[in-house]
Protein backbone atom coordinates (compact mmCIF):
# COMPACT_ATOMS: atom_id res chain seq x y z
CA UNK A 1 0.00 0.00 0.00
CA UNK A 2 0.58 3.72 -0.36
CA UNK A 3 1.85 4.77 2.96
CA UNK A 4 2.97 8.29 2.26
CA UNK A 5 3.78 11.09 -0.99
CA UNK A 6 6.07 14.41 -1.02
CA UNK A 7 6.26 16.38 -4.21
CA UNK A 8 8.38 19.36 -4.58
CA UNK A 9 8.62 21.55 -7.41
CA UNK A 10 6.42 19.17 -9.34
CA UNK A 11 3.84 21.33 -12.04
CA UNK A 12 1.51 23.77 -9.87
CA UNK A 13 3.39 22.19 -6.59
CA UNK A 14 5.75 24.25 -4.64
CA UNK A 15 6.34 21.54 -1.58
CA UNK A 16 3.94 18.98 -0.18
CA UNK A 17 3.88 16.07 2.57
CA UNK A 18 1.27 13.98 2.89
CA UNK A 19 0.82 10.68 4.74
CA UNK A 20 -2.13 7.75 3.56
CA UNK A 21 -4.15 5.01 6.04
CA UNK A 22 -5.71 2.09 4.67
CA UNK A 23 -8.68 1.19 3.11
CA UNK A 24 -10.74 3.71 0.36
CA UNK A 25 -9.13 7.40 0.17
CA UNK A 26 -11.82 9.84 -1.33
CA UNK A 27 -9.78 12.64 -3.28
CA UNK A 28 -11.84 15.80 -4.35
CA UNK A 29 -11.25 19.29 -5.43
CA UNK A 30 -12.68 21.79 -7.81
CA UNK A 31 -12.25 21.18 -11.22
CA UNK A 32 -8.42 22.63 -12.19
CA UNK A 33 -6.90 22.46 -8.68
CA UNK A 34 -4.60 20.14 -9.65
CA UNK A 35 -6.30 16.29 -8.63
CA UNK A 36 -4.70 15.26 -12.31
CA UNK A 37 -1.18 16.66 -11.27
CA UNK A 38 -1.48 14.57 -7.99
CA UNK A 39 -1.74 11.46 -10.52
CA UNK A 40 0.67 12.66 -13.09
CA UNK A 41 3.59 12.81 -9.51
CA UNK A 42 2.94 9.27 -9.06
CA UNK A 43 2.55 8.16 -12.43
CA UNK A 44 6.18 9.66 -12.38
CA UNK A 45 7.18 7.43 -9.50
CA UNK A 46 5.84 4.49 -11.30
CA UNK A 47 8.13 5.31 -14.57
CA UNK A 48 6.29 7.37 -17.00
CA UNK A 49 8.11 9.78 -18.72
CA UNK A 50 9.19 12.92 -17.77
CA UNK A 51 11.17 16.33 -18.89
CA UNK A 52 11.54 19.78 -17.66
CA UNK A 53 8.90 20.60 -18.62
CA UNK A 54 6.97 19.52 -15.48
CA UNK A 55 9.47 22.10 -13.31
CA UNK A 56 7.36 24.65 -11.63
CA UNK A 57 10.84 26.67 -11.09
CA UNK A 58 12.49 25.95 -14.17
CA UNK A 59 15.80 26.42 -12.30
CA UNK A 60 15.39 23.52 -9.22
CA UNK A 61 14.96 19.98 -9.62
CA UNK A 62 11.91 18.21 -9.22
CA UNK A 63 11.44 15.36 -6.67
CA UNK A 64 8.58 12.86 -6.10
CA UNK A 65 9.47 10.49 -3.55
CA UNK A 66 6.66 7.87 -1.75
CA UNK A 67 6.96 5.16 0.52
CA UNK A 68 5.18 1.89 0.09
CA UNK A 69 4.58 -1.11 1.79
CA UNK A 70 4.67 -4.14 -0.02
CA UNK A 71 4.92 -8.27 0.35
CA UNK A 72 7.73 -10.56 -0.31
CA UNK A 73 5.93 -12.25 -2.50
CA UNK A 74 8.73 -14.73 -4.72
CA UNK A 75 8.18 -12.53 -8.41
CA UNK A 76 8.67 -9.76 -6.24
CA UNK A 77 12.27 -10.93 -4.71
CA UNK A 78 13.38 -12.19 -7.97
CA UNK A 79 12.60 -8.73 -9.28
CA UNK A 80 14.38 -7.25 -6.43
CA UNK A 81 17.31 -9.52 -6.91
CA UNK A 82 17.99 -9.72 -10.86
CA UNK A 83 18.40 -5.56 -10.06
CA UNK A 84 20.85 -6.20 -7.39
CA UNK A 85 18.53 -4.05 -5.13
CA UNK A 86 18.26 -5.09 -1.34
CA UNK A 87 15.04 -5.97 -0.59
CA UNK A 88 12.72 -4.59 2.75
CA UNK A 89 9.06 -4.94 3.16
CA UNK A 90 9.18 -1.02 3.05
CA UNK A 91 10.61 0.88 0.26
CA UNK A 92 10.75 4.86 -0.92
CA UNK A 93 11.03 5.00 -4.38
CA UNK A 94 12.49 8.42 -5.64
CA UNK A 95 12.25 10.54 -8.80
CA UNK A 96 14.37 13.30 -9.57
CA UNK A 97 13.73 15.62 -12.66
CA UNK A 98 16.56 17.82 -12.96
CA UNK A 99 16.85 20.94 -15.03
CA UNK A 100 18.18 20.16 -17.98
CA UNK A 101 15.51 17.16 -18.57
CA UNK A 102 17.70 13.93 -17.40
CA UNK A 103 16.20 11.88 -14.83
CA UNK A 104 17.32 9.45 -11.83
CA UNK A 105 15.32 6.94 -10.13
CA UNK A 106 16.03 5.79 -6.95
CA UNK A 107 14.63 2.47 -4.69
CA UNK A 108 15.67 2.75 -1.29
CA UNK A 109 18.44 4.87 -2.13
CA UNK A 110 19.85 2.79 -4.75
CA UNK A 111 19.86 4.07 -8.39
CA UNK A 112 17.79 1.77 -10.74
CA UNK A 113 16.52 2.44 -14.23
CA UNK A 114 13.22 3.43 -15.12
CA UNK A 115 12.54 0.25 -16.97
CA UNK A 116 12.58 -1.61 -12.69
CA UNK A 117 10.43 1.25 -11.96
CA UNK A 118 7.77 0.14 -14.01
CA UNK A 119 7.68 -3.81 -13.52
CA UNK A 120 7.92 -2.66 -9.52
CA UNK A 121 4.79 -0.91 -10.23
CA UNK A 122 2.82 -3.74 -11.45
CA UNK A 123 3.70 -5.49 -8.03
CA UNK A 124 2.25 -2.54 -5.89
CA UNK A 125 -0.31 -0.32 -7.45
CA UNK A 126 -2.80 -0.54 -10.52
CA UNK A 127 -4.21 2.97 -11.76
CA UNK A 128 -7.31 3.13 -13.77
CA UNK A 129 -6.72 6.47 -15.37
CA UNK A 130 -9.50 8.96 -17.14
CA UNK A 131 -10.51 7.10 -20.35
CA UNK A 132 -8.97 3.60 -19.82
CA UNK A 133 -12.87 2.54 -20.21
CA UNK A 134 -11.51 2.46 -24.15
CA UNK A 135 -9.42 -0.09 -23.34
CA UNK A 136 -12.18 -2.50 -22.61
CA UNK A 137 -12.26 -3.28 -26.43
CA UNK A 138 -9.38 -4.38 -26.32
CA UNK A 139 -8.91 -8.31 -26.40
CA UNK A 140 -5.49 -8.79 -24.69
CA UNK A 141 -7.20 -6.63 -22.04
CA UNK A 142 -10.18 -8.58 -21.79
CA UNK A 143 -8.07 -12.13 -21.57
CA UNK A 144 -5.92 -10.48 -18.63
CA UNK A 145 -9.25 -10.26 -16.95
CA UNK A 146 -10.20 -13.52 -17.67
CA UNK A 147 -6.79 -14.60 -16.43
CA UNK A 148 -6.86 -12.73 -13.21
CA UNK A 149 -10.21 -14.71 -12.61
CA UNK A 150 -8.85 -17.71 -13.63
CA UNK A 151 -5.80 -16.97 -11.46
CA UNK A 152 -3.79 -18.67 -13.99
CA UNK A 153 -0.39 -17.50 -13.32
CA UNK A 154 1.50 -20.01 -13.06
CA UNK A 155 0.02 -21.49 -16.10
CA UNK A 156 0.87 -18.23 -18.27
CA UNK A 157 4.47 -18.09 -17.10
CA UNK A 158 4.75 -21.92 -17.96
CA UNK A 159 3.15 -21.21 -21.11
CA UNK A 160 5.44 -18.02 -22.33
CA UNK A 161 8.87 -19.61 -20.91
CA UNK A 162 7.94 -22.44 -23.71
CA UNK A 163 6.75 -20.12 -26.18
CA UNK A 164 9.75 -17.72 -26.23
CA UNK A 165 12.12 -20.31 -25.81
CA UNK A 166 10.28 -21.72 -29.10
CA UNK A 167 11.34 -18.67 -30.42
CA UNK A 168 14.44 -18.39 -30.05
CA UNK A 169 15.72 -21.71 -31.13
CA UNK A 170 14.05 -20.83 -34.08
CA UNK A 171 15.50 -17.51 -34.49
CA UNK A 172 18.73 -19.87 -33.68
CA UNK A 173 17.56 -22.00 -36.23
CA UNK A 174 16.83 -19.18 -39.25
CA UNK A 175 20.29 -18.07 -38.43
CA UNK A 176 21.88 -21.19 -38.61
CA UNK A 177 20.13 -21.89 -42.17
CA UNK A 178 21.16 -18.72 -43.74
CA UNK A 179 24.77 -19.65 -42.37
CA UNK A 180 24.62 -22.86 -44.14
CA UNK A 181 23.34 -21.19 -47.35
CA UNK A 182 25.90 -18.91 -47.99
CA UNK A 183 28.85 -21.46 -46.59
CA UNK A 184 26.98 -23.56 -49.51
CA UNK A 185 27.29 -21.06 -51.70
CA UNK A 186 30.99 -21.18 -51.25
CA UNK A 187 31.49 -24.73 -50.91
CA UNK A 188 32.32 -25.14 -54.51
CA UNK A 189 34.84 -22.80 -54.32
CA UNK A 190 36.40 -23.70 -50.97
CA UNK A 191 36.57 -27.32 -52.40
CA UNK A 192 38.51 -25.77 -55.07
CA UNK A 193 40.62 -23.90 -53.29
CA UNK A 194 41.33 -26.41 -50.80
CA UNK A 195 41.95 -29.27 -53.47
CA UNK A 196 45.09 -26.82 -54.99
CA UNK A 197 46.92 -26.58 -51.97
CA UNK A 198 46.21 -30.82 -50.19
CA UNK A 199 47.53 -31.48 -53.76
CA UNK A 200 50.35 -29.20 -53.57
CA UNK A 201 51.95 -31.45 -50.57
CA UNK A 202 52.93 -28.16 -49.44
CA UNK A 203 55.72 -29.05 -46.43
CA UNK A 204 57.19 -26.36 -44.20
CA UNK A 205 60.41 -24.47 -45.45
CA UNK A 206 60.59 -26.66 -48.78
CA UNK A 207 60.81 -23.26 -50.50
CA UNK A 208 63.92 -22.31 -49.45
CA UNK A 209 65.50 -25.93 -49.80
CA UNK A 210 64.23 -26.53 -53.14
CA UNK A 211 65.40 -22.79 -54.51
CA UNK A 212 69.07 -23.77 -53.25
CA UNK A 213 69.03 -27.43 -54.91
CA UNK A 214 68.12 -25.69 -57.76
CA UNK A 215 70.88 -22.88 -58.39
CA UNK A 216 73.28 -25.65 -57.40
CA UNK A 217 71.90 -27.44 -60.41
CA UNK A 218 71.45 -24.24 -62.71
CA UNK A 219 75.03 -24.18 -62.71
CA UNK A 220 76.23 -27.77 -62.15
CA UNK A 221 78.81 -27.86 -64.90
CA UNK A 222 80.40 -24.75 -63.76
CA UNK A 223 80.72 -25.58 -60.11
CA UNK A 224 81.70 -29.38 -61.37
CA UNK A 225 84.52 -27.62 -63.73
CA UNK A 226 85.91 -25.02 -60.45
CA UNK A 227 86.04 -27.70 -58.06
CA UNK A 228 88.22 -30.05 -60.50
CA UNK A 229 90.39 -26.99 -61.10
CA UNK A 230 90.74 -26.01 -57.34
CA UNK A 231 91.59 -29.91 -56.77
CA UNK A 232 93.84 -29.95 -59.47
CA UNK A 233 95.82 -26.82 -58.02
CA UNK A 234 96.11 -29.58 -54.64
CA UNK A 235 98.33 -31.57 -57.17
CA UNK A 236 99.87 -29.42 -60.23
CA UNK A 237 101.89 -31.38 -62.28
CA UNK A 238 100.41 -34.44 -60.40
CA UNK A 239 102.80 -33.40 -57.85
CA UNK A 240 100.81 -33.51 -54.56
CA UNK A 241 100.91 -30.16 -52.42
CA UNK A 242 100.06 -32.61 -48.92
CA UNK A 243 103.17 -34.52 -50.28
CA UNK A 244 105.49 -31.44 -50.73
CA UNK A 245 103.66 -30.24 -46.82
CA UNK A 246 104.90 -33.60 -44.83
CA UNK A 247 108.46 -33.49 -46.62
CA UNK A 248 108.57 -29.76 -45.36
CA UNK A 249 107.98 -31.36 -41.97
CA UNK A 250 110.23 -33.89 -41.90
CA UNK A 251 113.19 -31.43 -42.70
CA UNK A 252 111.91 -29.11 -40.09
CA UNK A 253 111.90 -31.63 -37.83
CA UNK A 254 115.10 -32.85 -38.24
CA UNK A 255 116.72 -29.52 -37.89
CA UNK A 256 115.10 -28.76 -34.82
CA UNK A 257 118.01 -30.60 -32.62
CA UNK A 258 119.97 -27.96 -33.49
CA UNK A 259 117.45 -25.17 -34.16
CA UNK A 260 114.65 -25.83 -32.10
CA UNK A 261 112.70 -22.65 -33.88
CA UNK A 262 112.02 -25.43 -36.44
CA UNK A 263 109.80 -27.73 -34.22
CA UNK A 264 107.56 -24.44 -34.10
CA UNK A 265 107.48 -24.37 -37.74
CA UNK A 266 106.80 -27.91 -38.44
CA UNK A 267 104.26 -28.23 -35.98
CA UNK A 268 102.76 -25.68 -38.08
CA UNK A 269 103.38 -27.33 -41.38
CA UNK A 270 101.46 -30.32 -39.80
CA UNK A 271 98.53 -28.20 -39.13
CA UNK A 272 98.41 -26.97 -42.23
CA UNK A 273 99.05 -30.30 -43.95
CA UNK A 274 96.13 -31.67 -42.08
CA UNK A 275 93.44 -29.01 -42.91
CA UNK A 276 94.41 -29.00 -46.51
CA UNK A 277 94.40 -33.05 -46.81
CA UNK A 278 90.73 -32.08 -45.29
CA UNK A 279 89.92 -29.58 -48.11
CA UNK A 280 90.84 -32.11 -50.49
CA UNK A 281 88.75 -34.69 -49.07
CA UNK A 282 85.89 -32.22 -48.83
CA UNK A 283 86.35 -31.04 -52.34
CA UNK A 284 86.23 -34.16 -53.76
CA UNK A 285 83.33 -35.00 -52.02
CA UNK A 286 81.40 -31.81 -53.59
CA UNK A 287 82.87 -32.53 -56.69
CA UNK A 288 81.00 -36.31 -56.89
CA UNK A 289 77.50 -34.80 -55.41
CA UNK A 290 76.89 -32.45 -57.45
CA UNK A 291 75.40 -34.18 -60.52
CA UNK A 292 74.27 -32.58 -63.89
CA UNK A 293 70.68 -33.40 -64.46
CA UNK A 294 68.59 -31.56 -66.27
CA UNK A 295 65.51 -33.25 -65.31
CA UNK A 296 65.55 -33.17 -61.83
CA UNK A 297 66.63 -29.10 -62.66
CA UNK A 298 63.19 -28.81 -64.66
CA UNK A 299 61.67 -30.91 -61.99
CA UNK A 300 62.51 -28.62 -59.34
CA UNK A 301 62.05 -25.21 -61.84
CA UNK A 302 58.16 -26.32 -62.02
CA UNK A 303 57.92 -27.01 -58.24
CA UNK A 304 59.26 -23.59 -57.78
CA UNK A 305 56.89 -22.09 -59.90
CA UNK A 306 53.83 -23.80 -58.45
CA UNK A 307 54.73 -22.59 -55.03
CA UNK A 308 54.92 -18.97 -56.32
CA UNK A 309 51.93 -19.17 -58.48
CA UNK A 310 49.66 -20.59 -54.83
CA UNK A 311 51.69 -17.93 -52.94
CA UNK A 312 50.15 -14.65 -55.59
CA UNK A 313 47.33 -16.53 -55.99
CA UNK A 314 46.50 -17.05 -52.05
CA UNK A 315 48.25 -13.40 -51.45
CA UNK A 316 50.75 -15.87 -48.85
CA UNK A 317 54.16 -14.64 -48.22
CA UNK A 318 55.48 -18.21 -47.68
CA UNK A 319 54.33 -21.48 -48.05
CA UNK A 320 53.75 -21.94 -44.27
CA UNK A 321 50.97 -18.98 -44.71
CA UNK A 322 49.63 -21.55 -47.54
CA UNK A 323 49.33 -24.42 -45.17
CA UNK A 324 47.75 -22.54 -42.72
CA UNK A 325 45.30 -21.08 -45.55
CA UNK A 326 44.67 -24.90 -46.27
CA UNK A 327 43.73 -25.49 -42.77
CA UNK A 328 41.42 -22.76 -42.58
CA UNK A 329 39.89 -24.31 -45.51
CA UNK A 330 39.46 -27.47 -44.02
CA UNK A 331 37.99 -25.77 -41.64
CA UNK A 332 35.54 -23.84 -43.20
CA UNK A 333 34.55 -27.52 -45.18
CA UNK A 334 34.24 -29.35 -41.87
CA UNK A 335 32.27 -26.13 -40.45
CA UNK A 336 29.68 -26.56 -43.16
CA UNK A 337 29.27 -30.40 -42.21
CA UNK A 338 28.99 -29.71 -38.90
CA UNK A 339 26.36 -26.85 -39.13
CA UNK A 340 24.21 -29.29 -41.14
CA UNK A 341 24.29 -32.13 -38.00
CA UNK A 342 23.39 -29.00 -35.82
CA UNK A 343 20.54 -28.06 -37.95
CA UNK A 344 19.22 -31.48 -37.36
CA UNK A 345 19.19 -31.90 -33.71
CA UNK A 346 17.94 -28.03 -33.75
CA UNK A 347 15.26 -29.18 -35.70
CA UNK A 348 14.67 -31.86 -33.29
CA UNK A 349 14.63 -29.65 -30.04
CA UNK A 350 12.35 -27.39 -31.75
CA UNK A 351 10.36 -30.39 -32.35
CA UNK A 352 9.94 -31.14 -29.13
CA UNK A 353 9.66 -27.07 -27.47
CA UNK A 354 6.60 -26.86 -29.72
CA UNK A 355 5.12 -30.09 -28.82
CA UNK A 356 5.71 -28.23 -25.06
CA UNK A 357 4.52 -24.87 -25.89
CA UNK A 358 1.41 -26.86 -27.69
CA UNK A 359 0.47 -28.65 -24.05
CA UNK A 360 1.07 -25.38 -22.18
CA UNK A 361 -1.57 -23.57 -24.49
CA UNK A 362 -3.83 -26.57 -24.19
CA UNK A 363 -3.46 -26.22 -19.99
CA UNK A 364 -3.84 -22.46 -20.32
CA UNK A 365 -7.15 -22.56 -22.52
CA UNK A 366 -8.44 -24.64 -20.10
CA UNK A 367 -7.86 -22.15 -17.11
CA UNK A 368 -10.08 -19.94 -19.38
CA UNK A 369 -13.00 -22.09 -20.49
CA UNK A 370 -13.41 -23.66 -17.29
CA UNK A 371 -13.82 -20.15 -15.30
CA UNK A 372 -15.49 -18.59 -17.71
CA UNK A 373 -18.33 -19.46 -16.79
CA UNK A 374 -18.07 -18.42 -12.87
CA UNK A 375 -16.59 -15.17 -14.03
CA UNK A 376 -19.79 -14.31 -16.42
CA UNK A 377 -22.05 -15.54 -13.05
CA UNK A 378 -20.00 -12.99 -10.88
CA UNK A 379 -19.67 -10.06 -12.96
CA UNK A 380 -23.65 -10.11 -13.92
CA UNK A 381 -24.08 -10.07 -10.35
CA UNK A 382 -22.37 -7.09 -9.97
CA UNK A 383 -23.24 -5.13 -13.29
CA UNK A 384 -27.24 -5.74 -12.69
CA UNK A 385 -26.59 -4.28 -9.08
CA UNK A 386 -25.57 -0.93 -10.89
CA UNK A 387 -28.94 -0.64 -11.74
CA UNK A 388 -28.76 -2.89 -15.31
CA UNK A 389 -31.39 -5.00 -13.87
CA UNK A 390 -31.27 -6.82 -17.35
CA UNK A 391 -27.45 -6.51 -18.31
CA UNK A 392 -26.57 -9.82 -20.04
CA UNK A 393 -22.70 -10.46 -20.52
CA UNK A 394 -20.91 -13.69 -22.34
CA UNK A 395 -17.19 -15.02 -22.64
CA UNK A 396 -16.47 -15.65 -26.23
CA UNK A 397 -13.01 -18.01 -26.54
CA UNK A 398 -12.20 -18.93 -30.02
CA UNK A 399 -8.71 -20.03 -31.17
CA UNK A 400 -6.57 -17.70 -32.80
CA UNK A 401 -5.12 -18.65 -36.03
CA UNK A 402 -1.12 -18.07 -34.48
CA UNK A 403 0.31 -18.64 -31.28
CA UNK A 404 0.85 -15.75 -29.44
CA UNK A 405 2.32 -14.47 -26.09
CA UNK A 406 -1.14 -15.00 -24.17
CA UNK A 407 -1.36 -18.56 -25.80
CA UNK A 408 -3.77 -19.76 -28.98
CA UNK A 409 -6.83 -18.11 -27.82
CA UNK A 410 -8.92 -15.40 -28.71
CA UNK A 411 -11.43 -13.59 -25.89
CA UNK A 412 -14.35 -11.29 -26.37
CA UNK A 413 -16.52 -9.81 -24.21
CA UNK A 414 -20.22 -9.23 -25.56
CA UNK A 415 -23.02 -7.26 -23.82
CA UNK A 416 -26.51 -6.81 -23.51
CA UNK A 417 -28.27 -3.90 -21.27
CA UNK A 418 -31.78 -4.64 -22.55
CA UNK A 419 -34.12 -7.53 -21.92
CA UNK A 420 -34.38 -9.52 -24.93
CA UNK A 421 -31.35 -8.07 -26.95
CA UNK A 422 -28.69 -10.51 -27.73
CA UNK A 423 -25.09 -9.68 -26.59
CA UNK A 424 -23.41 -8.05 -29.08
CA UNK A 425 -19.25 -6.79 -29.10
CA UNK A 426 -19.00 -4.72 -25.91
CA UNK A 427 -17.15 -1.41 -26.67
CA UNK A 428 -19.63 -1.36 -29.57
CA UNK A 429 -22.78 -1.58 -27.90
CA UNK A 430 -22.42 -0.10 -24.54
CA UNK A 431 -22.56 3.96 -23.93
CA UNK A 432 -20.10 6.04 -22.18
CA UNK A 433 -21.95 5.37 -18.26
CA UNK A 434 -22.44 1.87 -18.82
CA UNK A 435 -18.81 1.34 -20.04
CA UNK A 436 -17.88 2.89 -16.86
CA UNK A 437 -20.02 0.74 -14.71
CA UNK A 438 -18.73 -1.96 -16.22
CA UNK A 439 -14.89 -1.38 -16.25
CA UNK A 440 -15.80 -0.71 -12.46
CA UNK A 441 -16.63 -4.50 -12.10
CA UNK A 442 -14.03 -5.72 -14.10
CA UNK A 443 -11.59 -4.00 -12.07
CA UNK A 444 -13.04 -5.19 -8.89
CA UNK A 445 -12.78 -8.57 -9.95
CA UNK A 446 -9.13 -8.43 -11.06
CA UNK A 447 -8.34 -7.03 -8.00
CA UNK A 448 -9.88 -9.64 -6.25
CA UNK A 449 -7.91 -12.25 -7.64
CA UNK A 450 -4.66 -10.57 -8.66
CA UNK A 451 -3.84 -9.65 -4.69
CA UNK A 452 -2.95 -5.56 -5.43
CA UNK A 453 -2.02 -3.73 -2.98
CA UNK A 454 -3.30 -0.46 -4.14
CA UNK A 455 -5.64 1.06 -7.09
CA UNK A 456 -6.51 4.53 -8.41
CA UNK A 457 -9.59 5.11 -9.25
CA UNK A 458 -9.51 8.80 -11.34
CA UNK A 459 -13.00 9.53 -12.34
CA UNK A 460 -14.25 5.89 -12.91
CA UNK A 461 -18.05 7.74 -12.11
CA UNK A 462 -17.64 9.79 -15.65
CA UNK A 463 -21.22 9.16 -17.15
CA UNK A 464 -23.22 8.31 -14.14
CA UNK A 465 -25.09 9.91 -11.27
CA UNK A 466 -28.20 9.47 -8.77
CA UNK A 467 -28.34 6.02 -7.36
CA UNK A 468 -26.00 4.70 -9.82
CA UNK A 469 -23.04 6.61 -8.78
CA UNK A 470 -24.26 5.82 -4.99
CA UNK A 471 -24.27 2.19 -5.86
CA UNK A 472 -20.58 2.74 -7.67
CA UNK A 473 -19.67 4.11 -4.27
CA UNK A 474 -20.75 0.96 -2.18
CA UNK A 475 -18.81 -1.19 -4.46
CA UNK A 476 -15.56 1.40 -4.76
CA UNK A 477 -16.03 0.86 -0.40
CA UNK A 478 -16.67 -2.81 -0.39
CA UNK A 479 -13.66 -2.85 -2.62
CA UNK A 480 -11.61 -0.86 0.10
CA UNK A 481 -11.87 -3.83 2.79
CA UNK A 482 -9.42 -6.02 0.79
CA UNK A 483 -7.40 -3.50 -0.31
CA UNK A 484 -6.07 0.10 0.03
CA UNK A 485 -8.27 2.30 -2.94
CA UNK A 486 -8.19 5.94 -3.98
CA UNK A 487 -10.75 7.32 -5.59
CA UNK A 488 -10.76 10.48 -7.01
CA UNK A 489 -14.10 11.53 -7.95
CA UNK A 490 -16.21 14.61 -8.29
CA UNK A 491 -19.82 12.84 -7.66
CA UNK A 492 -20.74 13.39 -3.83
CA UNK A 493 -22.36 10.17 -3.83
CA UNK A 494 -18.72 8.25 -3.90
CA UNK A 495 -17.08 11.20 -2.10
CA UNK A 496 -19.18 10.48 1.07
CA UNK A 497 -18.20 7.17 1.08
CA UNK A 498 -15.24 6.04 3.41
CA UNK A 499 -13.57 7.75 6.26
CA UNK A 500 -10.55 9.24 4.62
CA UNK A 501 -11.22 12.38 2.40
CA UNK A 502 -8.08 14.51 0.80
CA UNK A 503 -9.27 18.05 -0.55
CA UNK A 504 -6.58 19.04 -3.30
CA UNK A 505 -7.01 22.83 -3.95
CA UNK A 506 -5.42 25.85 -5.37
CA UNK A 507 -3.77 29.05 -3.68
CA UNK A 508 -1.92 31.82 -4.51
CA UNK A 509 2.03 30.94 -3.44
CA UNK A 510 3.98 33.74 -1.79
CA UNK A 511 5.29 34.65 -5.53
CA UNK A 512 2.02 35.36 -6.44
CA UNK A 513 1.65 32.75 -8.67
CA UNK A 514 -0.56 29.83 -8.46
CA UNK A 515 -0.05 26.91 -6.12
CA UNK A 516 -2.10 23.23 -5.81
CA UNK A 517 -2.14 22.02 -1.89
CA UNK A 518 -3.69 19.09 -0.53
CA UNK A 519 -4.80 18.58 3.15
CA UNK A 520 -7.31 16.28 5.43
CA UNK A 521 -10.79 17.47 6.00
CA UNK A 522 -13.37 16.63 8.33
CA UNK A 523 -16.34 16.63 9.91
CA UNK A 524 -17.59 20.27 9.39
CA UNK A 525 -15.20 20.53 6.58
CA UNK A 526 -16.15 17.61 4.70
CA UNK A 527 -19.74 18.14 5.00
CA UNK A 528 -19.09 21.51 3.18
CA UNK A 529 -17.02 20.07 0.50
CA UNK A 530 -19.45 17.23 -0.15
CA UNK A 531 -22.44 20.36 -0.03
CA UNK A 532 -19.96 22.24 -2.64
CA UNK A 533 -20.17 19.17 -5.21
CA UNK A 534 -23.94 18.93 -4.74
CA UNK A 535 -24.71 22.71 -5.62
CA UNK A 536 -21.40 24.74 -7.09
CA UNK A 537 -19.91 27.45 -5.37
CA UNK A 538 -23.39 29.06 -4.21
CA UNK A 539 -23.95 26.94 -1.30
CA UNK A 540 -27.36 26.01 -0.41
CA UNK A 541 -28.83 25.27 2.94
CA UNK A 542 -30.75 22.32 1.03
CA UNK A 543 -27.03 21.05 0.15
CA UNK A 544 -25.77 21.39 3.17
CA UNK A 545 -28.52 18.85 5.07
CA UNK A 546 -28.55 16.52 1.79
CA UNK A 547 -24.31 16.49 2.55
CA UNK A 548 -25.33 15.63 6.25
CA UNK A 549 -27.41 12.65 5.36
CA UNK A 550 -24.91 11.48 2.84
CA UNK A 551 -21.80 11.02 5.32
CA UNK A 552 -24.40 9.73 8.00
CA UNK A 553 -25.89 6.92 5.55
Amino acid sequence: MLRSLAISNYALINSLEISFPEGLVIITGETGAGKSILLGAISLLLGARADKEVLKDSSKNCVVEATFKIDPQAETLRLFEENSVEFSDEIIIRRVVSPNGKTRSFVNDQPVGVQFLKEISDKIIDIHAQHEHLLIGDSRFQMSVLDSFAGNKNELESYQASFRRLRELESERERLVEKISADEQELEYNTFQFGQLDDASLIPGELEEIEAEFRILSNAEELKTSLSLALTHLNPNDISVNQGLREIQTILEKISVNLPEAQELANRTESCRIELKDIEADLTILTEKISISPQRARQLEERISLLYELQRKFRAESVERLIEIKDELSAKLQRTGDDKEKLEKLNLLIKEAAGERDNYAKILSNTRSNSSSAFKTELVSKIRELEMPYADFNVIIGESKDYHEYGKDEVAFTFSANKNIAPRELAKVASGGELSRIMLCLKAVMAKESGMPTMIFDEIDSGVSGSIADKMGVLIDDLSKDMQVFAITHLPQIASKGNCHLLVYKDIDSDGKAATGIRKIEDDQRMMEIARMLSGSGLTDAAIANARVFLTT
